[in-house]
């Protein structure tokens, strides 16, 4: 059974609720945690150029989440954050197993999962790329 009204409601929770976890991510990142710590927590994980990533990790969740929020270029911010958090397990997550509890990598997975549904099925209807590709 085809219920495309059900899948763009689907989409668009989706959509949204990522996106602000990853706009909450960013503005900790900046304004809660800092940038001076999260560059040591980036150094300490052996995260290449910390100061510059923790930058551009925290602009990349803010401006991606709002982005996915709006429901704006979807699929391409979905597979750059993808590939964002692919980054994250292989510097943060790997060697600690898989519950998050101990810094393992079930969080970042789940991420990546909801990031690639984006992805694959783009915004649905209720979105910006929608409108502006009807324009």
């Amino acid at each position: 059974m085809d219920r495309p009204a059900v899948r763009d409601a689907a989409l668009l929770i989706v959509r949204v609720v990522i996106g602000v976890v990853f706009v909450a991510h960013g503005y900790d990142k900046f304004f809660l945690t800092g940038l001076t710590e999260t560059t040591g927590q980036f150094s300490a994980w052996g995260v290449p150029q910390p100061g510059i990533s923790a930058i551009v990790a925290g602009l990349s969740e803010m401006i991606g989440g709002a982005l996915l929020v709006v429901g704006l270029l979807s699929t391409v911010v979905a597979g750059a954050l993808a590939l964002m958090m692919v980054a994250a397990v292989y510097f943060v997550h790997l060697d600690a197993g898989f519950f998050v509890a101990q810094g393992g990598g079930e969080y970042a997975a789940v991420l990546m999962v909801t990031l690639l549904v984006i992805v694959v099925f783009g915004a649905g209807r209720a979105s910006l790329d929608r409108v502006l590709a009807s324009a």
